[in-house]
């Protein structure tokens, strides 16, 4: 769809938020769109590495309430459901995830960005907890991932309050990974998202697996997860190309198998 533009350069796929007008607000047919784009990704052989990012400077300003699409929508719950599935499709996404922030990201458009496996934003971006200002509660994933992100305290001053918030001090806040100038925001992501496509998929998608249940899990039962992953790892052809390259002294070559 125009709003959303799915783009694959080798392995490295790149979702854009083109609604520039709006600075990226997100329409009702546009999460239907997500959760199929994160869908698609998920099911290629040949994408190793996410970036999610907006068009023309800005990330996204949140969910575009005032569509006059979306006011003609089913109210109620039902109105949650493809918000719901987005968020899931992209949590659930076993390949690794880069946020890529420029400009504004706001209520749901911030906690699409947080809910990537690693954000890098300019320092010209803006983050807010938008909700409350437009007399909302937080949606997408966002009570759940501010808590395990900064604590239940901070969490709650973000939600409640609604403020907008520098790149310098979501930076101090640990919400990203890294705050790169304006100009070398794309040469900067490019770098992390060729190192990941770079990677062994299957390790890689364990890892990001386990850490994400890390926190609703006891101490044994991530031991015996990671017992279970290391015991698939070492069958796989990738394991004896890395010990096969550290022997040979090059640059491993992993096929994900």
């Amino acid at each position: 769809m125009e709003d959303l533009q799915l783009g694959i350069d080798k392995s490295i796929a790149t979702l854009t938020l083109n609604r520039p007008k709006t600075k990226n607000a997100i329409t009702s047919e546009m999460w239907v769109g997500l959760r199929e784009a994160f869908a698609a990704v998920e099911s290629n052989p040949q994408v190793r590495v996410l970036i999610v990012t907006g068009a023309n400077g800005d990330f996204c300003s949140g969910a575009d309430v005032g569509h006059t699409g979306d006011r003609q929508q089913v109210s109620g719950m039902a109105r949650m459901v493809p918000v719901n599935d987005a968020a899931l499709a992209l949590h659930n996404l076993s390949k690794p995830t880069i946020a890529k922030v420029d400009g504004i990201a706001a209520g749901a458009g911030m906690n699409l960005a947080l809910g990537c496996d690693l954000v890098v934003a300019s320092d010209r971006s803006r983050f807010s907890e938008i909700f409350a200002r437009r007399a909302l509660s937080v949606d997408f994933g966002g009570t759940w991932l501010l808590p395990r992100l900064i604590g239940l305290h901070k969490a709650k001053e973000l939600a409640l309050f609604a403020d907008v918030l520098s790149a310098g001090e979501v930076a101090e806040l640990g919400l990203v990974n890294r705050i790169v100038p304006a100009a070398e925001l794309d040469s900067f992501v490019d770098q992390w998202a060729t190192r990941l496509a770079s990677g062994p998929p299957i390790a890689l998608a364990s890892t990001k697996r386990m850490l994400n249940d890390g926190l609703d899990t006891s101490f044994a039962k991530a031991l015996t997860a990671e017992a279970r992953s290391q015991a698939l790892n070492f069958t796989t052809d990738d394991v004896r190309e890395a010990g096969l390259a550290w022997f040979e002294k090059r640059a491993t070559n992993f096929s994900g198998s």
